[in-house]
């Protein structure tokens, strides 16, 4: 203990050039522990988006694409499916439900999907909880919307307020769908997941805006007001994607097989699960580049301390020989040099645990409302533990070369005056 005692002394009375060591190394510890965090949450958050569907169904393309889609939001789909194959599907033996889904247009940077009321009812997210509504209700109208917390937040929308889709899924759009506005009618309550960033409107409200419209463009003098629209047949000729909720867990694979075999349209049926899990094996490269670059820029930061103390070591040669001098043995100079390392380690490691808290606390409000990840603060995971005995014991074991430079010096090497 009186070594550690005297290693807390030395590092005070080098109080300056010991606190930049300790930023440097609470900075590339603190960024470290900032990559796991992201790293576990980012993977939570994908996980938790979407349980208690057993299919989605689309067109034939790739399984993470047509994930992305119709889960996340991201991305577009190929092609869209026909509503009679939808219809056909749906009456499967096995299959206990169905939700379709409607995608290809925006409301000022967020995604606007068609959907049934069944949507509020059998969708499912993190441990199967359902969606909720924090005010307001489901579709009473075909020009209702049920507005996702985030968007409602942002742009500042309440109960009754008009909402302008716009067509594309783009930031910007030069067209939009202004003569058919839509009513909010629900908000729901915030989930963590892209639910809060998208604007739900019903299936017959998708197609009502697009009944003057052809090929993707507007029908030159043709204006169906919406009065007119709710009146005609707003039964969908294609759609999306739609979900799948089967009776027993037993039977996914077989329907997910006679989906795939379907001879009427090419679609390809998905587990959720499955999906997610390829997805990310193929961000794992991603994720392993960014760990190490971590591991990296700690690795700089213990390679900064080691070097203050080498490079602190001609000028503390004297300190030495007099400690020498008063019955120090080369094994207590040893130890003290181990000593300052492991104490500027373990209060980098400190520093850092802070400084991640406080990006934290900084930092969340940001992260949810430009990528819509949430960061709980709360205890390190285990994980996290383990990183930081590693750092310490990394820093203790690189005090090992000042060390054991500073026990082969001789005490006439530091009494001897040189000319």
């Amino acid at each position: 203990m009186a070594i550690v005692r005297l290693a807390l002394r030395s590092v005070l009375n080098r109080r300056v050039t010991a606190g930049l060591t300790l930023l440097a190394v609470a900075l590339s510890i603190a960024m470290l522990l900032g990559v796991e965090k992201v790293r576990r949450e980012a993977r939570g958050a994908f996980a938790n988006t979407i349980s208690g569907t057993d299919l989605i169904v689309g067109a034939r393309s790739g399984a993470v694409q047509l994930l992305l889609y119709t889960v996340f939001r991201i991305g577009n789909a190929t092609s869209n499916i026909s509503w009679e194959s939808y219809r056909r599907v749906a009456e499967f033996p096995r299959v206990r439900w169905t939700v379709p889904i409607m995608l290809g247009d925006s409301h000022r940077g967020f995604r606007v999907m068609g959907t049934t009321r069944g949507y509020f009812e059998h969708y499912r997210y993190a441990r199967r909880e359902s969606l909720a509504f924090a005010s307001g209700g489901p579709f009473a109208d075909v020009f209702d919307a049920v507005l996702g917390a985030e968007v409602a937040e942002r742009l500042g929308y309440a109960l009754g307020d008009a909402v302008i889709v716009s067509h594309g899924t783009g930031d910007v759009s030069f067209v939009e769908h202004d003569d058919k506005p839509f009513r909010v009618a629900g908000v729901l309550a915030r989930t963590g997941t892209p639910v809060d960033r998208t604007v739900h409107v019903s299936i017959e409200g998708f197609t009502a805006m697009h009944v003057d419209w052809q090929a993707g463009v507007p029908v030159r003098g043709s204006k169906i007001p919406p009065g007119e629209a709710r009146a005609m047949d707003l039964a969908p000729k294609t759609i999306t994607a739609f979900l799948v909720g089967l009776d027993s867990k037993v039977a996914i694979f077989g329907v997910q097989r006679r989906i795939n075999d379907y001879r009427g349209e090419p679609l390809l049926a998905i587990i959720p699960g499955v999906a997610l899990q390829e997805l990310w094996d193929l961000m794992s490269v991603a994720e392993n580049v960014l760990r190490v670059v971590s591991l990296m820029v700690v690795a700089t930061g213990l390679l900064g301390m080691l070097t203050v103390i080498l490079s602190s070591l001609e000028a503390r040669r004297r300190e030495m020989a007099v400690l020498r001098s008063v019955g120090a043995r080369p094994l207590h100079v040893f130890a003290l040099f181990m000593s300052e390392a492991g104490v500027l380690a373990l209060l980098g490691a400190a520093a850092g645990v802070a400084l991640l808290y406080l990006a934290l606390v900084v930092g969340r409000p940001i992260v949810a409302r430009e990528f819509g990840l949430h960061l709980p603060i709360g205890m390190l995971a285990p994980a996290d533990w383990r990183i930081l005995a590693a750092v310490v014991l990394a820093g203790f074991a690189a005090g090992g070369v000042p060390a054991l430079r500073a026990y082969r010096l001789s005490l006439a090497d530091g009494l001897s005056m040189r000319i």
